[in-house]
């Protein structure tokens, strides 16, 4: 984690620090980003369905303030998170994806569902409670397992019809309750491209907020099979050459990290650092 970014459960009663706007078509922006003086921007009349102390950038208090809707604001306009992820400041994107998934959990659990009453925020802790449930509701985190699978100097990377076009990467998939991390690997390469894999091993991780994953990558060597693509999940899978790549995903992810990594280590290259 960047020392500079600490997550944090905040007094929202004190006054000051710094404070970022949060709707449905993303964080509120201005020539200078994303990151507000929090007294000016509550100011502004907007229309605020909660607020959450979410940590200290530079020392500094940060806190989100989760809107209704869309609001116009002078000179400013609305940036979604992927855009910050791909093109801004990775320490803001970090801040901006943490804030995305306490104010998307915070939206989600206005109302208890057990009994459909109002839940409280709990101010010691990040948590929703439900008094005459005696229920706690804390933010979701969905493990996935993202693999890169190798075979000497090629690896198999795949199309989903959602990518941008031309773009190929690795396989991944979420667990199913009762899976281990390996299990679900097995599992979700043999559902998209039937094929078996060994030599499992793990790579490292990385928080994806679209929404709430824990994305745990993998290395997995080709053990047999011939690639059968899984009907609307994958539109093409292909063996490519460590020399021979096709458009990637975005140099910030897990996903483009497995491939360079991989790629590095082949050729005899520097090797690349995950960003977290």
């Amino acid at each position: 984690m960047s020392a500079r970014w600490i997550t944090a459960v905040l007094d929202t009663t004190i006054s000051g620090g710094w404070a970022v706007a949060r709707c449905s078509e993303g964080f509120l922006v201005d020539d200078n980003g994303a990151l507000f003086p929090r007294d000016w921007l509550k100011r502004q009349e907007l229309d605020v369905l909660c607020e959450h102390g979410i940590g200290h950038f530079d020392g500094q208090p940060v806190f989100l303030l989760e809107l209704r809707s869309p609001q116009a604001v002078a000179g400013c306009s609305w940036r979604g998170l992927r855009q910050f992820m791909l093109e801004g400041d990775f320490d803001t994107y970090k801040i901006l994806g943490y804030a995305a998934q306490i104010g998307t959990w915070a939206r989600e659990h206005r109302f208890c569902g057990s009994c459909g009453q109002p839940m409280t925020q709990v101010h010691w802790e990040r948590a929703m409670y439900c008094a005459p449930c005696d229920l706690r509701n804390y933010p979701r985190i969905s493990p996935s397992m993202i693999v890169l699978i190798t075979r000497g100097d090629e690896i198999l990377l795949a199309r989903s019809p959602r990518f941008v076009t031309g773009v190929y990467s690795t396989l991944a998939g979420f667990a199913e309750p009762g899976e281990s991390a390996e299990d679900c690997l097995v599992r979700e390469v043999r559902e998209e491209v039937a094929i078996e894999v060994r030599n499992i091993q793990y790579v490292g991780s990385q928080c994806w907020p679209f929404p709430h994953s824990m994305m745990l990558g993998f290395h997995a060597e080709y053990a047999g099979g011939e690639i059968v693509m899984q009907p609307d999940e994958i539109e093409d899978a292909q063996w490519f050459r460590v020399d021979a790549l096709p458009p990637l995903p975005a140099g910030r992810s897990i996903a483009r990290y497995l491939i360079d990594l991989y790629v590095a280590r082949r050729l005899g290259l520097q090797e690349p650092v995950l960003l977290k």
